[in-house]
């Protein structure tokens, strides 16, 4: 990222973003804070209107109550039962008139009652309704309908409770009109038993006043109450646009029926709308108040655009005061920063041009000059390592040859003196085959010249050791021309000999296995000596190698120095190959020692033999 970048990215994240934060956050709690407190409002005002509702209901219960308890509803229905009036009698006959005034002139009395008439629960078939209102294009549901009806067994069980119909509900019991019906049982004062039912229709004129009460002039226009049941079916809408019809399925979905109040936003309509809903526990239906979100944000929504424009014109600032004060700046060190990415990608020759009379060109020159001076240590320092590598592997090789030669020489020298003249010209033999192959001047050898090598070293050792180890080498033909750095194999098993076998009372056996994979050779070395204990193995595999304190640690007043072969080989395949390659050691007292040598695979003229060293 140049610099450029970085300034505009520091106004945008320490003035512009927390503008913007700052102003998303009072937008979110603002709109938060509207709609908690319409809510709550809106809680009020549903409650009202509820308990406004709840009274019509009231008056009209207790109207009926009246008209039980003074037994005019029961003597009208007596009155029209043969079995236990004489209707023929004209006491009985001015009785009954006068029970019909009473019951209408009950009725009469309440402007909101606009119909009613009595079931006969022991009248004739046919002639057990008893209407007190005519009431046009409306046919009473006969009474042998209505006890097949679900209503009928609720009405029943009620035991002359009211139970309340909205608009709609039953029209095939009530009609089409937005009327609300009570319906209740009617029983004998004098034994409880049931002699009828009464039903009684009101008008919605109450309705209209309870919620005409709510217009204040237009500030309420966005907002519209309503009357459900728990299906969502609207029973009466204050705007008579919805009645009888189900409100959307996306609002009823949030409706909880077992909450007494809620309020959340919904689509009413196809606009977003926040939706109260109030229960009237006495009577299975729901008060609903709708009202426009767009309605109640209208002054967050402006205050959002204008901040808004606000914010636009910020940005717009920051982008000129970018364009204006600092592209001069940032774009002669940003051409720096991308000379300096190319020298990390390793392109030591990279130079800027200079231009310029200020301190940008200075910047410049001192990039120059500094990548000059880079460039001079680089290669000295790559001289210097090239000649060290080449000094460590020569040093490595040559405290191999004079160990081995030296014993050796001595085995042979004992020979001679035994007068063993076959076998001193066999141990001759093996040692010239040794050294032809050690003496000369490649540092690679193929595996084949190894294994002849190592062969010619093990009949020696045999000799020197009797028959303290056999050994066996078991290495595919298609390995044979891979290449390896000479005397790699010969100090493993010399490690193996010299101490893996060392007072042991039984016969040692060392392998030699080769193995090849996609990209690797794998050599292993396998004895079954006395091994090593954790602790020697952790200080051969975790020591420092280049430590000073290793060198120290394994010298000894003897000839031999204890692991300088295994120390040897990790060195010059470690310096040859680099890291992923070298010895893995595994060994356990009493069961051996394995030894395992994985170097880069290829033959004699590939590309990696041709490239020295290995990543």
């Amino acid at each position: 990222m140049n610099l450029r970048i970085k300034l505009f990215t520091a106004f945008l994240g320490l003035v512009i973003i927390p503008l913007f934060i700052l102003g998303i956050i009072t937008f979110l709690v603002t709109f938060n804070s509207i709609e908690t407190k319409y809510s709550q409002q809106s809680e009020y005002s549903l409650k009202s209107i509820g308990y406004s509702i709840k009274n019509v209901f009231y008056e009209i219960d207790n109207v009926t109550d009246n008209g039980i308890a003074k037994g005019v509803f029961q003597q009208a229905l007596i009155a029209k039962d043969p079995n236990s009036q004489d209707l023929t009698a004209s006491s009985q006959q001015l009785e009954l008139n006068a029970n019909q005034k009473n019951f209408r002139s009950l009725l009469y009395n309440h402007p909101a009652i606009d119909y009613a008439f009595l079931y006969n629960v022991h009248g004739r078939e046919g002639s057990n309704v008893i209407t007190l209102f005519n009431k046009e294009n409306f046919q009473t549901l006969p009474y042998e309908q209505f006890k097949e009806h679900p209503l009928y067994n609720e009405v029943v069980s009620l035991r002359g409770v009211p139970l309340w119909i909205a608009p709609h509900e039953y029209p095939e019991l009530t009609g089409s009109d937005n009327v609300f019906t009570q319906i209740r049982l009617i029983k004998d004062l004098n034994n409880l038993r049931s002699v009828g039912i009464l039903v009684v229709q009101i008008k919605n004129w109450e309705f209209e006043k309870i919620f005409q009460n709510l217009r204040l002039g237009t500030s309420m226009k966005d907002t519209r109450f309503m009357l459900i049941n728990n299906k969502g079916q609207v029973l009466y809408d204050f705007q008579s646009e919805l009645v009888g019809q189900s409100l959307e399925p996306s609002i009823m979905e949030q409706v909880d029926i077992n909450k007494n109040y809620q309020s959340f936003k919904a689509k009413f309509d196809g606009d977003q709308s926040v939706i109260s809903v109030y229960d009237l526990k006495e009577y299975s239906w729901k008060l609903v108040s709708i009202t426009s979100w767009s309605y109640l944000s209208r002054e967050v929504s402006t205050f959002a655009k204008w901040f808004t424009a606000i914010f636009f014109v910020c940005v717009l600032t920051a982008l000129l005061f970018n364009l204006l004060f600092m592209n001069r700046i940032t774009g002669t060190i940003g051409v720096i920063v991308r000379f300096m990415r190319k020298v990390e990608d390793g392109d030591l020759n990279a130079r800027v041009d200079e231009k310029g009379d200020d301190e940008l060109l200075l910047l410049q020159q001192g990039f120059n000059n500094q990548m000059v001076k880079i460039n001079e240590l680089f290669e000295q320092v790559k001289k210097e390592q090239f000649q060290k590598a080449n000094a460590e592997l020569r040093v490595l090789q040559a405290q191999i040859k004079p160990h081995f030669l030296f014993n050796t020489l001595e085995s042979i020298n004992v020979l001679a003196v035994q007068n063993e003249g076959r076998k001193v010209s066999e141990m001759v033999l093996r040692l010239a085959n040794i050294l032809r192959i050690s003496i000369q001047d490649k540092e690679e050898i193929s595996l084949s010249l190894e294994i002849e090598h190592l062969r010619s070293y093990l009949e020696i050792q045999k000799f020197r050791f009797d028959d303290l180890f056999d050994y066996e080498i078991d290495i595919p033909d298609e390995m044979l021309g891979c290449q390896l750095l000479k005397l790699t194999l010969q100090p493993l098993v010399e490690n193996s000999i010299q101490h893996g076998f060392e007072g042991i009372e039984y016969q040692g056996m060392i392998k030699v296995i080769g193995r090849m994979e996609a990209d690797r050779i794998t050599l292993r070395v396998e004895d079954n000596g006395i091994g090593l204990t954790n602790e020697a193995l952790s200080k051969i595999q975790y020591m420092d190698w280049d430590d000073p304190a290793y060198h120290e640690s394994t010298s000894y007043p003897n000839h031999e120095r204890r692991g300088l072969g295994l120390r040897s080989v990790y060195d010059r395949l470690r310096l040859k190959y680099g890291v992923r390659y070298g010895l893995f050691i595994c060994s356990r007292p009493g069961y051996g020692t394995v030894i395992q040598c994985v170097i880069p695979k290829y033959e004699l003229g590939d590309k990696n033999e041709t490239e020295g060293v290995i990543g």
